[in-house]
C-alpha cells in the first residue's frame, strides 16, 4: 500500500447502527430504551441483593458481579444527542479494553455460578462449608482479574498500531475486528491470535461449565419425587438458560468463517451481545425466580 494512503490517527468516527436517515429516530428509542432497561434491572438486582438478607447467597453474590452496565450504548445515544459521532484514539482503545474484559470476566462468571449451582444439587449437605464467603470473594476476584489480563496483550498490540487506511468505523463501537480492518499492517498472525485466544477461552469456559451439567442431570434424574425433580431443576435452569444464550451469541459473532462475515451481520450480533443479552439477564433471573420476586413484593410493595 502506497504511503499516501495510510493514515495516523487521533480519533475514529463511528458510523452506527445504519446510515438510513429513516430510522435514525427509532434506532435512538429502542437504543435509549435498552440501555435505561438494563441500567433500571441491574441495578435493582443489586439493591435487593444489597438489602434483602434472604439473598445473601453465594449465587445473587455472583448474580451482583454479573449485573455489569455496557459501556457501548451510551457512545450512541450521545452521538445522537450531539451530532459528534467521534472518538480519540485512546478512548476507543479502552473501550475495546474494557468491553472485551467484561466479555471475558462474564463467561468466567457464569462458570463460578456454574459451581455454585453443582455444589447445591450434587452435593447439598456440604453446601454451605464449601461455598463459603471466603470462596465466593476469591472466585470473583479471580474472574475479575483473568478478565483484565486477558484483554491486555491484545490491547498493547492493537494500540501499537502506527497507521490506519481510514478513520472511519464501520460499526457502532470500538470492537477489535473492525479496527484490526482498518490496519495498514499484516494482521493475519494478530488474527490468528485473536482466534486461538476466543476458541481457548470459549472451550474452556464451556467445558468447565457443561460438563458438570452432565452430573447434575443426573442427579436430578436420581431424585424420587417429582417435586425434588422440579425443584432441584428449578435452581439451574435461570443459570443454563443465560449461559446457552451468551454462548450461541458469542460462536456466532466471533467463530464464524471469513465468508460469512459480513458488515451488516457483525453489527447484528454485536448489538444482541450488547444489548439485548444484557436486557435479558435480569428477567431471566427475577421472573423465573421466587426469592427475587418475593424480596421485591417485601421492599417495594
Amino acid at each position: 500500500m502506497n504511503v499516501t494512503n495510510q493514515t495516523m490517527m487521533i480519533y475514529f468516527i463511528i458510523k452506527g447502527i445504519s446510515d438510513a436517515p429513516d430510522l435514525q429516530a427509532l434506532i435512538f428509542v429502542l437504543v435509549l430504551f435498552m440501555y435505561l432497561f438494563i441500567l433500571g434491572g441491574n441495578m435493582t438486582i443489586v439493591l435487593l441483593v444489597c438489602l434483602d438478607p434472604q439473598l445473601h447467597t453465594p449465587m445473587y453474590f455472583f448474580l451482583c458481579n454479573l449485573s455489569s452496565s455496557t459501556v457501548t450504548l451510551h457512545k450512541i445515544l450521545i452521538s445522537f444527542l450531539t451530532g459528534n459521532n467521534t472518538i480519540s484514539l485512546y478512548a476507543c482503545m479502552t473501550q475495546m479494553f474494557i468491553f472485551r474484559s467484561l466479555v471475558c470476566n462474564e463467561l468466567l462468571m457464569l462458570t463460578a455460578m456454574r459451581y455454585d449451582r453443582f455444589v447445591a444439587v450434587c452435593n447439598p449437605l456440604y453446601y454451605a462449608t464449601v461455598m463459603s464467603p471466603c470462596l465466593c470473594a476469591s472466585l470473583a476476584s479471580v474472574c475479575w482479574a483473568s478478565g483484565f489480563v486477558e484483554s491486555l496483550p491484545l490491547f498493547v498490540l492493537v494500540s501499537r498500531f502506527s497507521c490506519y487506511k481510514s478513520k472511519e468505523i464501520n460499526h457502532f463501537f470500538c470492537d477489535i475486528m473492525p479496527i484490526i480492518k482498518l490496519s495498514c499492517s499484516d494482521t493475519t498472525l494478530f488474527n490468528l491470535l485473536i482466534f486461538i485466544c476466543g476458541l481457548f477461552l470459549s472451550i474452556f469456559t464451556f467445558l468447565l461449565t457443561f460438563i458438570p451439567y452432565i452430573f447434575i442431570i443426573q442427579t436430578i434424574l436420581s431424585i424420587r419425587s417429582s417435586a425434588g425433580k422440579h425443584k432441584a431443576f428449578y435452581t439451574c435452569s435461570s443459570h443454563l438458560t443465560v449461559v446457552i444464550l451468551l454462548y450461541v451469541t458469542l460462536i456466532c459473532q466471533y467463530m464464524r468463517s471469513t465468508s460469512m462475515d459480513t458488515l451488516e451481520s457483525s453489527k447484528l450480533f454485536s448489538l444482541f451481545n450488547t444489548a439485548a443479552v444484557p436486557m435479558l439477564n435480569p428477567l431471566i433471573y427475577s421472573l423465573k425466580n421466587k426469592d427475587v420476586k418475593s424480596a421485591l413484593k417485601r421492599r417495594w410493595f
